[in-house]
């Protein structure tokens, strides 16, 4: 009997796994995303939504599963896409059969992305339709299609981040500063787009670093701002160490800008890294008007670097890293005495008291006596008040000009700069033509040798000019404490404690010395 073969045909449909002579309706969902939120992109997405909402109840055999939005997203990768991934689990959860989108970069920029979410969809029965390019998934050639437009969308979001990033530089070069002013406190963006004092929240600014110069640390500070009901520049009632740290070493604070402090390194993840030489940065001089004086800023700078170099910093109250031990050289610290009973006090003594062999004769004092103690020796610094502002100006005038250091600075500043450039053109024209390496590696070397030595000389110069303009605005500050005052003190001020005291030596019962930040010492 001759072989026959009959055909049986498919009863259940592969779009709604239900029998094909059945009435079930395929759940079908619309997708829409804009990755900006600019006025012409906000029309855009509302006609995406409009169009797939109406296109897909229009037709009879399609039940409308809803509409999926991203509003504001890039499209590179889909961990902040809340409505792709809402999406994407409605649609593995059996509540969507097909997707429509209008196009694929629409739907993700990234190949890897768009082909393991397009799989994932297929394997558990869901199509996926690009309008634009007219591709179903289930399309025997979709695949295809999709891996090359999904390269193609790709390379389009490469181009679109690096002319992004060449236009944020252009911009960096030009000296156009932009902040975050929802969260910056202290300024308000004017007019222009540049930097205006807001100012009410530039007392707070000033607040903070007055507080931070007369000894208090970040915390302390942070606890006094919560103390007088002052809010965070989020809006938060707490203040954190790190926003404190922020606030005095940011730049804008004196009038300048510092750009490009961080960079993207992948356009895919859109991560930030620190810019720490990798690629350009631009500091803008007297860009805005400055909420603290340049001088006082450099002042803060030092004072930070002086507590992270040394010891461990307390700076709990005012007299916290102030007092020292004349015998063994460590910093007092507060005690609590008594601290459950009537007699309650608080004193300062030797941290290091008691942890020798050899226990320090120096007595511990009360507050009362470190404030009487400083109040003394003011007024015996004050009693030559004439001579000594003679004093302050002749020392400022003579050890505090920095014109020839900074003559030199721009020199080396120059040389560096063209050095570097040899260095650039050097590995450039060794990687576009064949030399011979060991040449190559001698000239090298010698460039680098030779960038390295002006640099060291350049941080040098740069140090020794910041140096003496912290002294002198030091002895500016020290200089205008003294004049302002008309008599001598009949109580403790903590004002002057901070701006003019370098610390307090403990050397014996009765005997301590006050060193002024003049360099002078007083023994009262």
């Amino acid at each position: 009997m001759p072989k026959t073969v009959t055909t049986i045909p498919a009863t259940i449909s592969r779009f709604t796994a239900a029998p094909i002579d059945s009435r079930t309706k395929r759940k079908v969902a619309g997708y829409a995303r804009v990755s900006t939120d600019h006025e012409d992109q906000i029309s855009s997405y509302a006609a995406q939504v409009d169009y797939y909402t109406n296109y897909i109840k229009g037709r009879e055999d399609w039940e409308f599963a809803g509409m999926y939005t991203d509003e504001g997203i890039t499209a590179t990768n889909t961990k902040h896409r809340e409505g792709f991934k809402r999406m994407v689990a409605d649609a593995l959860a059996g509540k969507i059969q097909l997707i429509i989108t209008k196009s694929v970069s629409r739907f993700a920029r990234n190949t890897v992305d768009s082909l393991a979410t397009i799989r994932k969809l297929k394997e558990n029965g869901v199509e996926v339709y690009f309008e634009k390019e007219s591709i179903w998934t289930f399309d025997a050639k979709g695949e295809l299609l999709i891996t090359i437009m999904s390269s193609l969308a790709q390379e389009e979001a490469r181009s679109i981040s690096e002319n992004t990033t060449w236009g944020h530089r252009k911009r960096f070069a030009d000296g156009k500063v932009t902040v975050p002013f929802k969260h910056f406190l202290g300024y308000d963006r004017g007019e222009d787009g540049n930097l205006v004092i807001n100012p009410e929240q530039a007392k707070i600014v000033r607040l903070i670093y007055k507080m931070f110069l007369s000894g208090l640390s970040y915390m302390a500070i942070g606890r006094e701002l919560m103390k007088r009901g002052i809010k965070s520049p989020t809006g938060g009632e707490r203040w954190y160490p790190r926003t404190i740290q922020s606030l005095l070493t940011n730049e804008k604070m004196k009038g300048d800008a510092l750009l490009q402090k961080n960079y993207t390194v992948d356009f895919l993840t859109k991560k930030q890294v620190r810019n720490e030489g990798q690629v350009p940065q631009y500091y803008v001089t007297g860009n805005h008007e400055a909420i603290i004086p340049p001088e006082t800023f450099d002042l803060v700078q030092a004072e930070i670097e002086r507590r992270r170099i040394g010891k461990r910093y307390s700076g709990i109250t005012v007299f916290a890293n102030h007092i020292k031990c004349g015998e063994c050289g460590h910093w007092y610290g507060s005690k609590v005495w008594h601290s459950t009973d009537k007699y309650r006090r608080v004193v300062y003594q030797c941290n290091h008291k008691f942890a020798g062999d050899k226990k320090c004769s120096t007595p511990h004092l009360t507050e009362e006596e470190i404030k009487t103690a400083f109040v003394r020796a003011f007024n015996k610094l004050f009693d030559g008040k004439k001579a000594l502002l003679d004093n302050l100006r002749a020392v400022r005038a003579r050890i505090c000009d920095t014109a020839t250091l900074e003559a030199e600075q721009r020199n080396l500043a120059n040389e560096m700069q063209v050095v570097a450039d040899m260095v650039q053109n050097c590995i450039s024209e060794n990687a576009r033509v064949a030399q011979n390496q060991e040449e190559y590696g001698k000239r090298y070397d010698e460039l680098v040798r030779r960038y390295e030595e002006v640099k060291a000389k350049h941080d040098e110069t740069v140090q020794a000019i910041h140096a003496k303009r912290v002294t002198a605005e030091t002895l500016a500050t020290f200089y205008k404490a003294i004049k302002q005052r008309d008599a001598a003190l009949t109580e403790f001020d903590e004002g002057l404690w901070g701006t003019l005291v370098e610390c307090m030596t403990v050397y014996g019962k009765g005997d301590i010395g006050v060193t002024f930040k003049d360099g002078s010492e007083i023994r009262v």
